[in-house]
């Protein structure tokens, strides 16, 4: 298991050009965002926050649905169209080793582009870190698994690499928009933003651990249950050829 998590770390590092967009673009877009001046400035809209400050949690979804929705499910699709999979259901090593592999690397790669956000927007901007680190953690956790759950979903039912990509970034996009990612929260209907509060990776989680105060305990649980329940959907669909 161990040699093959390197292998698949290798090959996330080889893949340049997305590996690193995976991992820098949401610290590049804080610093972008926050070479606005009016951005730094508080505004009554987030309760006395800055813009920067308010977004974190948004960037961390971003971080999320991005590796978690866009990378794994056409890696994964693409090792199937090409046979990769069916090669190894003939060696002692089980395919669904593999996909461990994936899910590791993917998912360290994740937590890293978050620590590098925190890092970023610490130093240069002087955004606090997380309050409530042990509840952001939980939410990053079941936020990512529940995302990373329902990209295994795609990669399951996909035919092939092109139509998971195209069905990851249909979902990619909706989940975005739940967690504000294209628009603030605030100009959201009530209506969204209750939605986004419970669908992965849990932007309302994320903010609340990171403004101070643990995580309400329903968004964290019914995270948890939409990554068990995608995640038993894609062990019992999932084709290896």
């Amino acid at each position: 298991m161990v040699k093959i998590v390197e292998i698949e770390a290798r090959l996330f590092l080889r893949d340049r050009l997305n590996s690193l967009f995976a991992v820098l673009f949401p610290s590049l877009l804080l610093l972008g965002l926050g070479a606005i001046p009016g951005l730094r400035e508080p505004l009554p809209e987030f309760g006395g926050l800055r813009f920067i400050d308010s977004y974190l949690s948004s960037l961390v979804v971003f971080t999320l649905g991005f590796i978690g929705l866009q990378r794994v499910p056409t890696v994964v699709a693409a090792y199937r169209e090409k046979g990769v999979l069916r090669r190894l259901a003939t060696t002692p090593v089980h395919p669904a080793r593999l996909l461990a592999g994936q899910m590791v690397v993917n998912f360290v790669a994740a937590i890293l582009s978050v620590l590098l956000v925190m890092v970023v927007g610490h130093v240069v901007f002087d955004v606090d870190l997380p309050h409530h680190p042990l509840g952001l953690a939980c939410a990053v956790l079941l936020g990512g698994a529940g995302t990373f759950a329902l990209g295994l979903v795609i990669a399951a039912l996909a035919p092939n690499a092109r139509a998971a990509g195209g069905w990851a970034t249909a979902v990619f996009m909706l989940l975005m928009f739940l967690g504000g990612v294209y628009l603030p929260r605030f100009l959201l209907p009530s209506a969204v933003n209750a939605i986004g509060s419970y669908a992965p990776p849990g932007v309302e989680a994320l903010q609340q651990a990171w403004l101070g105060s643990a995580p309400d305990w329903r968004h964290l649980a019914i995270m948890g249950i939409v990554g068990l329940v995608a995640g038993t959907v894609a062990a019992r669909t999932f084709r290896w050829e």
